[in-house]
This record gives C-alpha cells, structure tokens and sequence, in this order.
C-alpha cells in the first residue's frame, strides 16, 4: 500500500465516544479561560452609566488596575462550568449519532449523516443545558440598576428560584423551540462545516492519523463557526424574546417561535431578524477556533497513541 492511500481497516476502528467528550470539556475549559475578561468588560460597558469607560480597552485596564488582574476572570466558574457541560455533551452526543449513522462496512459517514448528527447534538444540548441557563442568564442581563437592593433577582441560584415559585419548573424552558431549532442548526452547519474545512484547506480525514497543527484547527473552526450564526440569526433573536419576557402577571406579547417571528416582522422590519448578528459573530467562531485547536490536539493523540501506535 502506498503512503497515500488509507487503510479501510484503520477506518473501521473508531475514536470512543468518550474521548470525543473529553476533548470538548477540556476544550470549553480553555475557550472559557481565554475569552472570560471579554465577557467582564462587554458587562461592565453594559453597566457603565457615568462613562467611566472610554472603551474596550480602557475598560479592560481600568479593572487590572484598580481591582487587580484577576478581576478580568470574575464569574470564571459559572462561564466555564456551563461550557464544559455544554461540550462535553455535543462533543459526546454528535459521536454518538455520528456511530449509528455510519455506514457499517466502510466506517464512513455521509454529508447526511453528519448533518444529522449536529443536529441531534444540538437539541439535546438545548434542552438539557443551554435553555435553562440562557433562561436564567437573559433575566439578570435585562435588569437595569447597580443597587441590588432595586433588582429582582439577587444571582443566578435566586432567579432560578424565582422563577420557578412564580411561573413553575417549565419557566426556566422558556423559548425551549427557537433555541432547539438554533442549537440543532447551529451544530449541524458547524459539524459539517468542519469537517469540510479539514478535508478542503488539510487534507484531513477522521481517523487517519494525520493530526492537525493548532492554528490550523483555530482557522478550520473560526471558519466553522461563522456559518451557525448566519443562518440562526432568526432564531436566537426570538429565543431571547421569549426568554425575557416573563409570565407573571399581563398578557405575554409573544405567543410562541412563529407568532414571535411573525410579528417582529410586521412590526420592525426583516432585517430586525438578524439582530445581534455582529456580536454573535464577534463571539462565537474565536471561541469555536480555541475549543477546535484544544480538542483536536486531545484527538490526535488518541489516534496516534492508540488507533496507529505511531511515536509521539
């Protein structure tokens, strides 16, 4: 066999499940270290009602200064617990449906299959973690004020509370649908779109040994991460419509995802759609190259070490 041609049996033998969680979970620990002091100054520009903030940058100084470095990664353990918990779950989950999908002779996997998968993956994620979190996360965010004294909700454990004595345990699933259909599109477009990308500008191929250099995992899924957004416009815009808006007492303006859809279209226009487009993009493919330059670093090792048995 010559050097450039693969082996179908060492296609056959597949990397666990478990290992492609793992990979996530160390993934979503780093991309939450790395990007956690943007999420600080983006709240405290937020917050910021005097204009003691010039901007970014003078924010991000302003707090090193006088707080300390460590100021920049307050709220660190909340932001990486639900990133670890979210990878680890589409990571496993996608590996998963990918193995049911596979052809059984070959050990390969269709642009269907795949599509399905992230699918898949991303439902799953939105219903056991994403949408009671992001619940939670959009109530406190819309409260205006600095006194905790005047807020609502006193923290992430007393709104969750608070919402449920007030509008039942199905309160934290609030805008459940937009946020399936999101998290599901979302993965399918960045799963599929990945792999595209490896294959396209690497010539790599799962499971062939070949393990790709950091930066070209961070350009593979940067990439990968832009297409979720584009196409999920829509839907996130709703998902915090329906999220914010709470239950107790009057009538909710929103009825459900296409009654939203509907009428922040007659009422704001199409492209009212799309907002927060930017932002979203400013956030999301950096994270998604972080997570991809750990992750297949952690993959890459298990094919070498154990699926190829060749020298680290």
């Amino acid at each position: 066999m010559s050097a450039g041609e693969r082996n179908p049996k060492l296609e056959k033998r597949t990397i666990p499940t478990y290992m492609k969680a793992v990979s996530g979970s160390l993934g979503g620990i780093m991309e939450a270290c790395c990007l956690q002091p943007i999420d600080v100054i983006k709240t405290r520009l937020q917050l910021d009602k005097t204009g003691a903030y010039k901007g970014i940058v003078h924010c991000g100084t302003t707090v090193a200064r006088t707080e300390g470095l460590r100021a920049l990664w307050k709220g660190l353990t909340p932001f990486a617990t639900h990133l670890t918990l979210k990878y680890t779950l589409r990571m496993g989950s996608n590996a998963l449906f990918q193995s049911a999908f596979k052809d059984p002779e070959t050990g390969k996997i269709s642009n269907k299959g795949r599509l399905m998968s992230g699918f898949g993956a991303g439902v799953l994620e939105a219903l056991a973690i994403v949408t009671p979190f992001e619940v939670v996360k959009i109530r406190l965010q819309q409260q205006k004020g600095l006194s905790p004294n005047l807020l609502k909700y006193k923290g992430p454990i007393h709104c969750a509370r608070t919402i449920i004595r007030e509008e039942g345990l199905f309160g934290l699933w609030a805008g459940a649908a937009p946020t399936v259909m999101r998290n599901g599109t979302n993965q399918a477009a960045m799963f599929t779109a990945k792999n595209a990308f490896d294959v396209v500008l690497w010539k790599k191929h799962e499971g062939d040994g070949k393990v790709l250099q950091p930066w070209q995992s961070m350009i593979s899924g940067f990439l990968a991460g832009t297409a979720g957004p584009v196409c999920t416009g829509p839907f996130d815009v709703v998902k915090t419509r329906l999220m914010a808006q709470s239950r107790q007492g009057g009538e909710l303006k929103y009825k459900g995802m296409v009654h939203a859809i509907r009428t922040i279209y007659v009422e704001e226009g199409l492209r009212a759609l799309w907002k927060g487009l930017l932002p979203r993009l400013m956030r999301i493919p950096p994270g998604q190259a972080i997570m991809w330059a750990v992750a297949d670093q952690v993959i890459g090792f298990y094919e070498r070490r154990f699926l190829h048995n060749a020298p680290l």
